[in-house]
């Protein structure tokens, strides 16, 4: 009796949450009608980092929805967030995903996009660099601080923008606002935002 083995990859989405946004990544699970994979996160007393998915992820395409942000209520800061990240791509890697996808709304230092002075780290493309060598098949993120930071990526990165649906709602409040750009940098940007107001 000839037994076949199965080939190739199941291709179910899997999607999981670092400690920086849960409940970001329990909303995209919600609008998608998915579960939240278990995984185990946590930090060691000597400030190291653990992670572990608690179900084969093999074959699966995995999204990894950690944006590069604090969230002091579970004791995460910035730079913990990138790390914890990197550590769920490893382990996510190790455990044979088929793809790894890095969910990361708030992608940490891309206000570091070139050297203001000598000696400067360039670090927005030091995390891409690091995001890919760590793993990572695709990065969506939102409103770079300069859409050129895709530039830094060797694999697909979507950038998304939800500056029109802000405008739509700022404009539905009130018609006497002000947009204020932070720096030079942002001014054609907020042009933009406010004629669509």
């Amino acid at each position: 009796m000839a037994v076949s083995l199965r080939r190739g990859y199941d291709k179910r989405l899997m999607l999981f949450s670092g400690r920086a946004n849960p409940e970001l990544a329990a909303a995209i699970a919600r609008q998608l009608g998915v579960d939240l994979g278990p995984i185990t996160l946590k930090t060691f007393s000597n400030d190291e980092m653990y992670c572990r998915f608690e179900e084969s992820i093999r074959g699966a395409d995995v999204f990894l929805v950690q944006p590069m942000c604090a969230n002091p209520a579970a004791g995460v800061n910035a730079n913990d967030a990138l790390l914890e990240l990197l550590v769920m791509v490893d382990a996510a890697v190790g455990a044979s995903a088929h793809r790894v996808i890095a969910v990361t709304p708030w992608y940490g230092y891309s206000r570091q996009d070139k050297k203001s002075a000598p000696r400067e780290p360039i670090s927005a493309r030091m995390v891409a660099r690091t995001l890919e060598a760590v793993g990572v098949d695709r990065v969506l993120t939102m409103d770079l601080h300069a859409g050129q930071l895709q530039g830094f990526f060797g694999i697909p990165v979507d950038h998304m923008t939800a500056l029109m649906m802000l405008a739509d709602h700022f404009a539905s409040l009130d018609d006497d606002l002000v947009v204020v750009a932070p720096d030079a940098g942002r001014v054609k940007l907020n042009k933009q935002f406010a004629t669509r107001m």
